[in-house]
């Protein structure tokens, strides 16, 4: 039997991958590239691009980016199948993800699949990208006994809402189309004077947005952050 190891491959620049992630990914005979069904590449294939060896097979998964996929799991199960498979033939396959494997991340439903049916897994923790724009921008995101909120902007209004009105700071995730609303909360909570929203961290395009105000009604790429601090 062979085994999976989760990777995450950080934010964007290849630079930030840990030792032991670029270790795992050398000695790999599988690397496992997930991309939407929309776009043709894997942005975490191209940041671990430079570690992954001449020999070492390459496949893509696709993952549809949906809500509430619990109702519909066949993409989920069909891929998590194909892994077991290779790692019943005594294969080492590495599953590359953004950011840390364990934070909003496709790999989390795989790795909970592999684990029931028995397979042998290990993940290995990468940077997260607010950790990331914090330190590029030499901003911090929390000090002393500041309350940080980490709030996907996808969620319901009042649940976000309340987590802003109880933390001194925030990271607000997966904004792309949701800025115009994140904007108002943001003004409504104080927050808004005191925020910034980076695209694409580390990435060849990073965009910095130090005045959201005025970019509220761009649609933006998936990869964007705003990390945001008030007065309470």
């Amino acid at each position: 039997m062979g085994r999976v190891i989760g990777i995450g491959v950080g934010p964007g620049d290849p630079e930030l991958l840990t030792v032991k992630a670029v270790n795992a990914i050398k000695s790999a005979d599988v690397i496992i590239a997930p991309r939407t069904e929309k776009k043709e590449g894997s942005v975490a294939l191209d940041i671990a691009r430079g570690y992954i060896g001449e020999t070492t097979q390459v496949i893509y998964q696709i993952y549809p980016m949906i809500m509430g996929f619990e109702k519909d799991t066949g993409a989920w199960d069909d891929n998590a199948g194909q892994i077991i498979e290779l790692v019943q033939t005594g294969k080492q396959v590495v599953f590359l993800t953004l950011g840390d494997p364990m934070f909003y991340s496709t790999y989390i439903y795989i790795f909970n699949r592999l684990e029931k049916a028995g397979i042998a897994v290990e993940t290995v923790p990468g940077i997260p990208a607010f950790c990331a724009i914090a330190s590029q921008l030499g901003r911090s995101s929390v000090e002393g006994d500041d309350i940080l909120s980490i709030i996907p902007a996808t969620a319901p209004e009042e649940k976000i809402r309340q987590a802003l009105a109880a933390c001194d700071s925030a990271v607000i995730m997966k904004v792309s189309k949701n800025l115009d609303r994140i904007a108002e909360m943001l003004a409504d909570t104080n927050m808004l004077e005191d925020s910034v929203l980076v695209s694409r961290c580390g990435l060849p395009d990073q965009e910095v947005i130090e005045n959201i105000a005025t970019e509220k009604h761009r649609r933006l790429n998936y990869l964007s952050t705003i990390l945001a601090k008030g007065n309470i």
